[in-house]
């Protein structure tokens, strides 16, 4: 069961637009802002290993020229010493400060730490043995330190250098703000464009959506209209075919009805006239009342057969009422039906043949399949002339049993084979009071078969026979 429900319910956030925004944040959005991140994280990781790296390369330089001048051994080489590494810190650009082994300061580009212990990690890493660079953010500068040996791979003292990292944070900075206006702009652009994309998926299920509401209330004429070939025309295509086979079902109600109303008012005038005949008359002969009464009798019984045929279909319409399935063996119930029936067909001079190519022995439901074959074997016998013939063959394989019942009666056109096993259609019309029947044999006929999951064919033409084929299956499956 499908259960829609009508917009005068739906809230905002319960829309498709509003869940196609959703998708489209957690699986567009939410990825284009960590890739940013992620960017900006890989831009400032490059940069920064690249003047760590370069920074950490001058210090080292300047280690080697210290370590080759013996500037630290050397005390009448201060004055050379403090001019080159003021000159090497206004070339470069950056402050350098060199240490002794015990961590005073020799030499400060700078001029305010000569004389002290300048201690940081990156020094006491290169007294250490070990060069170090290290990107200080808070200062936005970096801190590179060499280590300083003699002759004997003594550390004698160590190198110094901060460099400035403000150029290089204001580019990354630069970059990441321009690459959040780009996150931006693009999450806007793919916002209108997930609107817009939703206008084009959604107003074809809008449309299909107040069509269906229109055939909720009645209006079953309407069909739904989509242009294209998409999964919205296989759905359209869908609810329309529904649509048309429950105009289908309404039409045969109200025929139905119709046909009801018709059928039992006939006996019911011919009652009523009858009756009133009988009270008009006040002297009327005993036999004229007994041939009145028989009358009304005839039409009681006639109804009394088209209110059982209906409880009969109505019962097979049921599919999920249980079948009586058991051991049917075809044979016999065939030749007990034919023999029920031979005196209707003696009636008429008709012969009555019965065939039997194999002994079949089905799962079914005897009492319901013996009412089925009955109503093929009697419209077999009423609609063929004095004189002719019925035959019923039965035949089958390691599947299926085939019940053929073949007569030489007023035979049946190509246009009124689609329409014998409605209520309440008749072939000839004009020989309804003749044949006696209700119009619903085949109906029964054809529920029942189908009920036992087999089939029923015709071929047939007008005025050369009918012969109806019916397969059921050996093995009842009530799936």
């Amino acid at each position: 069961m499908v259960t829609i429900s009508s917009d005068s319910g739906l809230k905002w956030y319960q829309s498709l637009r509003w869940l196609l925004f959703i998708i489209y944040f957690f699986i567009s959005f939410i990825p284009l802002v960590l890739f940013s991140f992620t960017m900006s994280d890989t831009l400032r990781g490059y940069f920064t290993d690249i003047n760590e790296k370069e920074v950490l390369y001058q210090a080292n330089k300047i280690a080697g020229s210290i370590q080759k001048a013996e500037y630290l051994t050397d005390s009448a080489k201060q004055e050379s010493f403090e001019y080159e590494m003021d000159e090497k810190s206004s070339e470069e650009n950056f402050r350098i400060i060199v240490v002794n082994s015990s961590g005073v300061v020799v030499a400060d580009t700078s001029k305010t730490e000569n004389g002290k212990i300048y201690i940081v990690p990156e020094i006491l890493t290169a007294l250490d043995g070990k060069d170090q660079a290290n990107l200080r953010w808070d200062e936005h500068a970096i801190y590179a330190a060499a280590y300083i040996e003699n002759d004997k791979s003594e550390k004698t003292g160590a190198v110094l250098i901060v460099s400035s990292f403000n150029e290089i944070y204001e580019l990354i900075d630069v970059i990441n703000h321009r690459w959040l206006l780009l996150t931006i702009g693009i999450s806007i652009a793919v916002a209108f464009l997930v609107y817009f994309v939703s206008q084009l998926i959604l107003a074809p299920l809008k449309n299909i959506l107040e069509t269906i509401k229109k055939m909720a209330d009645g209006q079953l004429h309407q069909r739904i209209e989509i242009n294209g070939k998409n999964e919205y025309t296989e759905i359209a295509d869908a609810i329309n075919d529904m649509t048309q086979q429950l105009e289908q079902v309404e039409s045969s109600r109200q025929e139905f009805v119709s046909n009801v109303s018709h059928e039992l008012k006939t006996p019911l005038s011919s009652i009523k006239v009858l009756s009133e005949s009988i009270l008009l008359q006040e002297e009327m002969p005993t036999e004229m009342y007994r041939e009145f009464l028989q009358d009304i009798n005839s039409e009681v019984d006639r109804m009394t057969n088209i209110v059982n045929d209906l409880l009969s279909l109505v019962k097979l319409d049921h599919r999920e009422a249980a079948l009586n399935i058991g051991e049917t063996d075809v044979n016999a119930m065939t030749q007990d039906i034919m023999k029920r029936l031979s005196p209707l067909a003696e009636k008429k001079n008709i012969e009555l043949l019965y065939e039997s190519n194999r002994d079949m022995v089905i799962e079914a439901d005897e009492m319901k399949l013996t009412l089925a074959i009955s109503n093929l074997i009697e419209n077999g016998i009423k609609y063929t002339p004095d004189g002719g013939m019925v035959k019923v063959t039965i035949d089958g394989d390691h599947q299926n049993v085939f019940i053929t019942v073949q007569d030489t009666g007023i035979g049946i056109s190509e246009e009124e084979q689609s329409k014998v096993f409605k209520r309440f259609y008749r072939v000839d019309k004009t020989r309804d009071r003749e044949t006696g029947g209700t119009g619903l044999g085949l109906a029964i006929t054809h529920s029942t078969v189908m009920l036992h999951n087999g089939s029923i064919k015709i071929i047939s033409s007008e005025g050369s026979g009918a012969t109806f084929i019916v397969r059921l299956p050996i093995k009842y499956n009530g799936a």
